[in-house]
């Protein structure tokens, strides 16, 4: 378990700054634009090809932290309706294997999308970039969708909570 933790953190170390990379580039790309076109008067080609790469990993990423930290949304109305320790279990094991089935179909369904993005070789139209770099990031953020859910299950058989927010389950 302590290799799985270090390597968490040491991926952590890369995705949070470039979470705070791409999300600056994408607000400094839109204030270009909007000043280019609204004050200057002049269209920047191109800008929206970059700005889509730069978006696309920006949500996967946020996406897979999400996923880590246990802050992503979900409906969770069973700790309302029951506070028996064994059903919020049976509920947690339920969710989880549910939600890992889920990306096992998206990490497939990535996986075919990227392998035909690199066959085609299709490019965007201004800059030549390859496709396949956008669609590359469904496919990682399906992956440490996986790893983190596996993570939830082992921790929802060992009887452990997988709370919002913190990636260290408490006991039930």
């Amino acid at each position: 378990m302590k290799l799985l933790t270090t390597l968490d953190a040491l991926l952590m170390g890369v995705v949070r700054p470039l979470l705070i990379l791409f999300g600056l580039s994408i607000a400094a790309l839109m204030v270009i634009g909007i000043v280019a076109r609204a004050v200057l008067g002049v269209p920047v080609f191109g800008l929206e090809e970059v700005m889509l790469f730069a978006v696309m990993w920006f949500y996967m990423l946020g996406a897979a932290l999400a996923s880590r930290d246990r802050s992503h949304l979900s409906a969770d109305f069973l700790g309302v309706v029951t506070s028996n320790p064994r059903v919020l279990r049976v509920g947690a094991l339920a969710v989880t294997v549910i939600s890992l089935t889920m990306a096992l179909v998206f990490v497939n369904w990535s996986w075919a999308l990227l392998s035909w993005g690199l066959e085609k070789g299709q490019v965007t139209p201004v800059f030549g970039l390859p496709w396949w770099i956008s669609q590359a990031s469904l496919f990682a953020a399906a992956l440490l969708f996986v790893a983190y859910l596996l993570r939830d299950l082992v921790q929802a058989l060992r009887g452990r909570r997988t709370g919002r927010g913190d990636p260290a389950a408490e006991e039930i």
